[in-house]
């Protein structure tokens, strides 16, 4: 690869450079730093990640994966995106890296018609699949997960972890960016948008971005009846003061999720919620698409599930991590199919959910937007 970002951080002046492992690597970073100027600005202070699989540290300043080194922003995410987000593909990484492997037709279709030499931005790039598919391009990827980053790091990717809500390059640095099942994983709209904005601001004028989201409108109706349903969902932020899965009244609103760790009692709530239904499966309603509105009766979109992902107890990384999600609620045993379900928080996007999305962001055109293997999917350009 022309980069090596993943190898290590150095601060200077509050702009985080990135020191090379080889003095080949070093000329090559060079070469590449001279056609582009600069390199990337990390626009907060994120602690040094160290991507060796012993996971020691080398100094008091370094810090290993199994640290906190998520940017600061993560501090102010809702407790649902933490736990159920976060900590879940932290504790699932390998299993889910391992049925990762396919490349989406429409993903590869974009990367493909990039010009020889653009350097493609991946928001929220997971294990890393689509880093390199273009061979003629420069690729640099990020992730919310450290354990995720890791295997990049080990496929020779260069990567680092980051928040999709806060990136950390400097603006028109890229020539495309993509952002492939990530805003459906943020639980409010001011989130959503805050991450298709830094997509925007990442790229220079004329730059492309390609988002995918998960569309209420499946292709399998019958998976909706797999997932769980969490609430009535309204206005921009949750609401209400007791967080209650979806049951048996339809008149439930989301309550105040904390912006802050310290506060974790919505976050047990939540929890506890979540082990009462898993306790009582039969008491649970069939999810469906949509509930009815206690306000006049009308149905509206139910959009805010659970998707459980099973972790066969075979696996190597059931350990620590998966003991304390049982422990915590976070996450069940299944004797019948030998695994650990965890739950994962999903915001199912409607038709036309996210064209309003993208429309109020600035210096930002729709070039495409269609629907494909259930998911809505839309092309920007930054103009």
């Amino acid at each position: 690869m022309l980069l090596n970002f993943a190898s290590r951080f150095r601060s200077s002046r509050g702009v985080r450079e990135i020191d090379s492992y080889s003095s080949s690597s070093s000329l090559q970073l060079s070469t590449f730093i001279l056609l582009r100027r600069t390199i990337c600005t990390i626009r907060m202070p994120t602690p040094d990640l160290n991507l060796s699989t012993n996971n020691s540290t080398n100094s008091n300043d370094e810090a290993s994966c199994e640290d906190d080194v998520r940017a600061p922003s993560v501090q102010s995410t809702p407790d649902i995106e933490k736990n159920y987000v976060h900590r879940v593909y932290d504790a699932i990484a390998p299993h889910f890296s391992s049925t990762r492997f396919a490349k989406w037709p429409k993903v590869a279709e974009f990367l493909s018609s990039l010009k020889p030499g653009s350097v493609i931005l991946d928001a929220g790039c997971g294990n890393g699949k689509y880093l390199g598919l273009n061979p003629d391009c420069f690729y640099i990827g990020c992730d919310i997960s450290p354990p995720l980053i890791e295997i990049c790091a080990r496929r020779g990717h260069e990567v680092m972890v980051a928040d999709a809500v806060n990136l950390p390059y400097r603006e028109n640095f890229g020539d495309a960016a993509i952002s492939i099942a990530v805003l459906h994983h943020l639980s409010t709209e001011t989130r959503r948008r805050k991450a298709v904005e830094e997509l925007i601001r990442v790229v220079r004028k004329g730059g492309l971005v390609l988002i995918t989201v998960w569309a209420v409108e499946q292709e399998d109706e019958s998976l909706l009846a797999k997932w769980t349903p969490l609430f009535n969902k309204y206005d921009d932020e949750w609401v209400d003061s007791s967080i209650s899965l979806l049951r048996n009244q339809s008149n439930i609103k989301l309550e105040s999720i904390p912006e802050t760790a310290e506060d974790s009692g919505a976050s047990k709530q939540v929890e506890n919620r979540v082990k009462d239904v898993q306790e009582n499966p039969d008491d649970k309603i069939v999810a469906s698409p949509s509930v009815p509105s206690a306000d006049n009766g009308c149905s509206i979109t139910q959009q805010e599930y659970f998707v459980p992902w099973h972790l066969p107890f075979h696996r190597a990384e059931i350990g620590g991590a998966s003991a304390s999600a049982l422990e915590n609620g976070l996450a069940k045993k299944d004797d019948k199919k030998g695994a650990i379900v965890y739950n994962r928080y999903y915001h199912v996007f409607a038709e036309g959910e996210l064209q309003r999305l993208v429309s109020g962001v600035e210096n930002t055109a729709i070039v495409d937007q269609f629907y494909d293997k259930s998911n809505w999917c839309i092309v920007l350009e930054k103009i």
